[in-house]
């Protein structure tokens, strides 16, 4: 069953979990906070970046999704424009230089420029020490889930620093502040993410251009199986939990509660907010 996250709004109840329509104080909202916004999200054919993707096209973004295989972008528009919502996609491995030039022509052919840029995608290729990790397992790690984001941006930022609402969502991971002694390159990579969300966040601020960090927990998708797959895995990471942190919920996330985070980021309730990471996870890892 899909879970809810919800955000109050300044007078308006925000709900993204898989549902269409939107409810305010004054009823149904048929315009939707993010109206003829231009959003890009990576990783968006599944899991936190799907229901991302989801979220911001049902707050009425014309939203593109990309990812590295024709046919899962082919699945995900085809499911998102079959609920109505304005949908676009396109092949691309941000970790590559090609694709990520190809999904800049693709948003400009479409839509002349974008709002939103929200940087999902990621990979792990190694669950091991730190210290096991050769010289290609660094690279890669750190080639796609910190210095991609980076490029990507410099690419877009021409056709996105003269538009009116503008915004960045980089995605790091619990594992920046909780990490775990079998991912150890990946730990470093999402711990670099922060750091990037710091820097990027004062370089584009005299552009009004805010940046800011969703640092999901443990949320029940493919990519994070390692931690969830196994009952005995999380009744130790249970066990664990408490010890480091403060307050516990339950033991999964779903994708869906990450998206109304990255909505309300982009939208006008977020503008005095920039270099901040938000932590949606159901214990807190900060004092």
């Amino acid at each position: 069953m899909l879970q809810a996250v919800s955000v109050v709004h300044r007078g308006l109840f925000h709900s993204c979990a898989g549902l269409s329509v939107r409810m305010s104080s004054t009823g149904i909202n048929p315009k939707g906070l993010l109206a003829n916004r231009v959003a890009v999200v990576t990783g968006s054919t599944e899991g936190i970046g799907f229901a991302i993707a989801r979220c911001l096209a049902q707050d009425k973004a014309h939203v593109v999704v990309s990812s590295r295989k024709q046919q899962n972008v082919d699945l995900a528009v085809a499911t998102l424009q079959g609920e109505g919502l304005s949908v676009t996609g396109t092949v691309c491995h941000v970790g590559k230089a090609e694709d990520r030039e190809w999904l800049v022509a693709k948003v400009l052919e479409h839509h002349g420029g974008l709002d939103f840029l929200v940087c999902n995608a990621a990979v792990n290729i190694l669950v091991g020490g730190t210290l096991k990790a050769s010289e290609e397992v660094w690279d890669k790690i750190l080639n796609m889930n910190v210095k991609s984001p980076a490029l990507l941006l410099s690419q877009l930022l021409p056709h996105i620093e003269n538009r009116g609402m503008r915004a960045v969502i980089l995605v790091s991971s619990i594992a920046a502040y909780v990490p775990q002694a079998k991912l150890g390159v990946y730990n470093i990579s999402k711990t670099a993410m922060l750091g990037l969300t710091r820097m990027l966040s004062l370089e584009l601020a005299p552009k009004d251009i805010r940046v800011n960090c969703l640092v999901p927990g443990v949320i029940e998708t493919r990519f994070s199986q390692f931690f969830w797959n196994d009952f005995k895995k999380e009744h130790k990471l249970q066990r664990q939990i408490p010890d480091m942190c403060s307050v516990l919920l339950h033991m999964l996330g779903q994708p869906e509660d990450c998206a109304g985070i990255v909505s309300f980021l982009c939208s006008p309730d977020a503008s005095y907010i920039t270099g901040e990471s938000f932590v949606v996870t159901g214990f807190s890892p900060r004092l």
